[in-house]
């Protein structure tokens, strides 16, 4: 699925450069489950702008379903974006004039899905995580929880081979981001491949594996117990 060779990331702030990735390597297979770890100004923002294609590597080699992506012009990236990779925000990121429906449909409509058939797809997806009686309300009258689950459903829509969740219970209480996790899981557990940033040591150990990262470079790469992680148990939260 994903295959990252050398890759590094050098930013130039006046005559400073900064390293914010030296170097990393590593893969996920289809069907992983896989959590970015790290302190903060470690590089797990870069590492994911880079995975989701919303950034380009100073160097190195990452490869999507075996297409070296790194070399797509931004025309080709944005295709990529929009049919492979399902995106999960901290902030939700949803567009407070829309319905909870139209905001689910945004990626069917740069996709060129036509409306009845974006309304159909959008309300399965909205389905899916339990908010089809909340589809005509807009952001503000729906709770966190619910607002990150209209996140999960918009990535969702275009059948990506990718989610990429980056801190998606960091804005939720603990019960419902237990319920956020829970819908990960069960995503997964139908063959979605996750990859999922977060902070909490809780939270990335509901993955098969965690990649720590320090300074930009990878520190290491812990294999979890996969009966453990599989079985999801409950989450603890700091």
């Amino acid at each position: 699925m994903i295959n990252l060779e050398n890759i590094t990331k050098v930013y130039s702030m006046g005559s400073v450069e900064v390293r914010a990735l030296d170097d990393v390597s590593f893969s996920i297979s289809d069907g992983d489950y896989v959590s970015i770890m790290g302190p903060s100004g470690s590089g797990k923002s870069t590492l994911m702008h880079i995975v989701g294609c919303l950034d380009r590597p100073s160097s190195g080699r990452y490869s999507l379903q075996g297409e070296d992506v790194s070399k797509l012009d931004d025309t080709e990236l944005a295709h990529v974006r929009n049919k492979r990779i399902g995106f999960v925000f901290q902030q939700f990121n949803l567009l407070p004039r829309e319905t909870v429906l139209g905001n689910v449909e945004i990626p069917l409509m740069y996709a060129g899905v036509g409306g009845k058939e974006r309304r159909r797809i959008a309300t399965e997806a909205l389905a899916r995580v339990g908010l089809a009686d909340r589809m005509h309300h807009r952001p503000a009258e729906i709770s966190g929880g619910q607002k990150q689950r209209v996140a999960i459903a918009r990535a969702l829509v275009n059948s990506p081979s990718l989610i990429l969740a980056d801190e998606p219970t960091g804005n939720l209480d603990s019960r419902t981001g237990g319920e956020i996790l829970a819908i990960l899981d069960k995503l997964n557990a139908e063959g979605c491949t996750i990859a999922l940033v977060t902070h909490d040591r809780s939270v990335a150990e509901r993955a098969r594996r965690i990649v720590h990262l320090r300074d930009g470079a990878v520190e290491r790469i812990e294999e979890l117990d996969v009966e453990r992680s599989a079985e999801r148990g409950p989450v603890r939260w700091a």
